[in-house]
């Protein structure tokens, strides 16, 4: 009976099976939907932003009339627009270079050290600094002021251990002095000088605790037959009423190191240097000559290079970009080299070639892809700098110092014309897309082997 019920049913069609374009067009939907958040906040923070920016930058400043191209052309007549430009293309040249150089020579020296790591993270710490936090440094390090700042205070003790500053810089003659100004900041004798005299050069203008630490209490020249002798000496005493002008006293101290020139005609017939207590003295040859004090016994005291001024801004806020950005160069470069076939090292070496032609013939060739990345990276990265100009280049210099990036700042929210700010973003878009393109085309070429 049972036989006979399953014999009787009807058989069950079996399920028809799904056709290859239902199953893309589901796995499709899937896609869409997962990426439809991406693809929102694409949409929102990337595409309609470049779109507007491209349709703002052909309105003039109130959005209302249409400029054309009028934006477009101001990017190559205005002057602070041209200076940017310019600027943006020394960085572009020299920071990624640079960089670049310097990371490769940190990554091979730091594979022969014990200590390579440490240096390493050292080196690449910078990069945890912001770029906010790594112009605040840097506008310390370049101050003017050598007690302030780093790069004067080195360059400034590297200048006075060759050529020391004078130590009379505000030293000037006082009332009823017998010398007077000459040409160049120096100081002479109103009159000319004879075998047998005794000279005073009285000055003023040092304060007593800024006199050379070598001075000792100035000496009343004394005649020396047919020598010509004298003193030069700070010719002020603390107290009111104490002292006597234009001459010397016990508590006065003599210029220690001042060089004192006999002149006649013109010409400098002979030369003396102060000693301890201002003393000098001069032959015979000095007969009839003025006395003069040269302007090199008043030279201000050397304060460094103004690293952030018209000249060396753009240089200095360079310098403190590869600061930050070597690290992320060499950390980069050291992944290569430690993928790089050590045979072809060992087979170099074997054949003789020295630590050098290795470096430069089989190291940085097979580097060359890495090398590549490295510098198309950074070069996309000062296309965009902003931070570090605008922090570090002082109000004066900033112009000086303009990049595309600032000017796009101060066209949009200083100047108030939005147009050519908008024209200065895609102007910019433009640079970095075939830079982007270059790198992403490396990068799936090495995919690929």
């Amino acid at each position: 009976m049972a036989s006979d019920t399953a014999a009787g049913a009807p058989k069950t069609a079996p399920a028809a099976p799904k056709s290859r374009r239902s199953v893309t067009g589901t796995r499709a939907t899937v896609a869409a939907l997962f990426l439809l958040p991406a693809l929102v906040l694409l949409g929102a923070l990337v595409v309609y932003p470049i779109g507007y920016s491209v349709i703002r930058s052909f309105y003039d400043q109130s959005g209302d009339g249409f400029a054309g191209l009028d934006n477009y052309r101001a990017l190559f007549t205005d002057d602070g627009i041209r200076t940017a430009l310019k600027n943006n293309v020394v960085w572009v040249v020299f920071a990624p270079t640079v960089a670049t150089a310097l990371g490769l020579v940190f990554a091979v020296l730091t594979e022969r050290v014990r200590w390579g790591t440490a240096f390493k993270l050292v080196v690449f710490m910078p990069m945890a600094i912001s770029m906010l936090a790594a112009g605040i440094i840097f506008r310390l390090v370049y101050d003017q002021d050598p007690d302030k700042g780093v790069a004067n205070a080195v360059w400034v003790g590297v200048h006075d251990t060759f050529a020391q500053s004078s130590a009379f810089p505000k030293a000037h003659p006082g009332r009823e002095s017998p010398l007077e100004p000459a040409d160049g900041g120096a100081f002479v004798t109103k009159g000319t000088v004879s075998a047998g005299d005794a000279v005073t050069l009285p000055l003023v203008g040092v304060a007593p605790d800024l006199m050379p630490n070598d001075a000792e209490p100035a000496a009343a020249p004394k005649p020396e037959g047919d020598r010509i002798t004298g003193t030069t000496w700070q010719d002020f005493t603390r107290g009111k009423g104490v002292g006597t002008l234009n001459t010397v006293d016990a508590s006065e101290l003599g210029y220690a190191g001042m060089r004192i020139e006999a002149v006649k005609g013109g010409e400098v017939v002979e030369t003396a240097t102060a000693a301890a207590d201002g003393s000098f003295s001069f032959s015979s040859k000095a007969e009839g000559a003025r006395l003069r004090l040269p302007a090199s016994n008043f030279a201000e005291p050397y304060n460094g290079l103004n690293w952030l001024g018209p000249s060396l801004v753009t240089p200095a806020i360079i310098g403190s970009y590869i600061w930050m950005w070597a690290g992320f160069a060499m950390v980069l470069i050291a992944a290569g080299l430690a993928g790089m076939p050590r045979e072809l090292l060992e087979a170099a070496r074997v054949d003789g070639a020295n630590e050098w032609q290795v470096f430069r013939r089989v190291t940085v060739p097979l580097l060359a892809p890495v090398l590549a990345v490295v510098t198309v990276t950074l070069m996309i990265n000062v296309l965009k700098v902003f931070d570090l100009v605008f922090i570090i280049a002082p109000g004066s210099s900033q112009d000086d110092a303009n990049v595309l990036a600032l000017e796009l700042y101060r066209q949009g929210f200083s100047a108030d014309q939005p147009g050519i700010a908008s024209a200065i973003a895609v102007f910019l878009l433009l640079l970095v897309i075939p830079v982007m393109w270059f790198n992403v085309r490396r990068l799936r070429r090495e995919v690929r082997r």
